[in-house]
């Protein structure tokens, strides 16, 4: 996508990300006004690589839309000029990306191993998954339910006390690469189920009453390329004949309104539905294992990053689910319980009209198959540092959010079908 190559183990990382293409990289806002404003971020688009960060493809922008994107460090002088020309309202979010890359690291002296206030790479993620496991065997197992384009193999972890007949909760985290908050959310879950367990009388009644499937990294490849190559990479990396392009969005990639609205048919754009439905290896093995069971799995919880969402289906139309209500009263008690540790706001509603219509996603999958209590989280922030969350906000990112995670699987429990 921008030809970056970071040399990037840990020991790099310790060392900070330190990659020049990333240098002078500049993140800007803009606040649309009018077709005609639409029209000149469209051509900024045409006439150079322009990497929407929200919303994520130049064909979702709209009069009065707050739109960010990053552009080359070469080129951030002629995007501000035109947009001064034009009479864009405009702000530069981030000056330069590669300082924010490396104050992305502002946690404490990073550990060798795994930590959950810091990010970590998918190898230290897989050694926990077996770790976690180990340590908690009457609370935690792990499978593996399918290996990645790459080859990596898929871990998931099944959390609860045994018991029969038990219904469950399904979530998953790193749809998409370079969200490193989400797959952070994932594990610290894990955590504090198996911390808590016995302690919290919520999370003893849930882990008696339920059992949860946790995918800590959905889109493992592209997860390993965001450390190793390019720390803006957000698809899977799989190849597909016909073009030289690589990878898929996969949350794009579900038989959901499939490549209808909010997708693009182009293997080189970022929000590429992929050939198929389920084209992909990853959308596949996790579509495959709801399938399998979708008598028991009463919710699914996605996990993204960034804005501050709590949406529900749909994405791919206009229209609302049958349970409207329910869900949106759902999404307003779980927000509230979010915002009463830190008072950090979200906005909910369903995914088309609260942010913007997209096809093939996971929660509306989840939804048609059946399973009536599917929520997509966008997580912090605001657009501040919007994908490159400093690890000093994994803490407080996870708590709150770990409030309204808990306050939905708490209803479900309550009312379950």
């Amino acid at each position: 996508m921008w030809g970056l190559v970071v040399l990037l183990g840990v020991a790099a990382v310790s060392a900070h990300l330190q990659d020049p293409a990333f240098d002078g990289q500049k993140v800007f806002r803009v606040i649309l006004q009018n077709d005609e404003q639409v029209e000149i971020i469209n051509s900024l688009a045409s006439s150079m690589q322009v990497d929407f960060w929200q919303p994520d493809s130049v064909t979702l922008l709209r009069p009065r839309m707050q739109v960010d994107f990053r552009v080359e460090a070469d080129k951030s002088f002629e995007v501000e000029d035109r947009l001064k020309e034009s009479g864009v309202e405009y702000r530069v979010l981030i000056d330069d990306l590669q300082a924010a890359l490396d104050a992305q690291f502002d946690g404490r002296a990073r550990t060798a191993g795994h930590s959950y206030v810091q990010y970590n790479n998918w190898e230290t993620i897989a050694a926990w998954t077996a770790d976690i496991a180990a340590q908690n065997p009457d609370l935690v197992s792990r499978s593996v339910i399918g290996e990645t384009y790459e080859g990596r193999p898929m871990y998931l972890l099944k959390m609860g006390k045994s018991g029969s007949n038990k219904k469950s909760i399904f979530m998953d985290c790193g749809f998409h690469a370079r969200e490193w908050i989400s797959p952070a959310f994932c594990q610290w879950f894990v955590k504090e189920a198996v911390e808590t367990y016995g302690k919290d009388p919520v999370m003893t009644t849930l882990l008696n009453s339920l059992d949860f499937y946790v995918l800590p990294v959905v889109n493992i490849d592209g997860y390993v390329y965001t450390w190793t190559n390019d720390r803006m990479w957000r698809k899977t990396r799989s190849k597909h004949s016909g073009t030289r392009c690589i990878g898929t969005d996969p949350n794009r990639n579900f038989n959901a309104g499939w490549c209808t609205i909010g997708a693009s048919k182009s293997p080189c754009d970022s929000t590429y539905c992929g050939p198929a439905p389920e084209s992909e290896k990853e959308t596949k093995a996790l579509a495959d294992f709801i399938r399998e069971h979708l008598s028991t799995i009463k919710a699914y919880l996605t996990i993204h990053s960034y804005s501050q969402l709590l949406l529900f289906p749909y994405s791919y139309t206009y229209n609302l689910p049958s349970n409207y209500e329910e869900l949106n009263s759902i999404a307003r008690a779980a927000s509230e319980e979010l915002a009463s540790l830190y008072n950090t706001k979200y906005t909910y509603g369903p995914g088309a009209t609260t942010i913007y219509p997209a096809a093939g996603g996971s929660d509306d999958w989840a939804y048609d198959e059946g399973i009536k209590y599917s929520f997509t989280f966008e997580l912090r922030d605001t657009g501040r540092y919007g994908f490159i969350l400093p690890e000093s906000q994994i803490q407080p990112t996870c708590e709150e959010t770990l409030l309204a995670v808990k306050y939905i699987a708490n209803y479900v429990l309550e009312h379950l079908y």
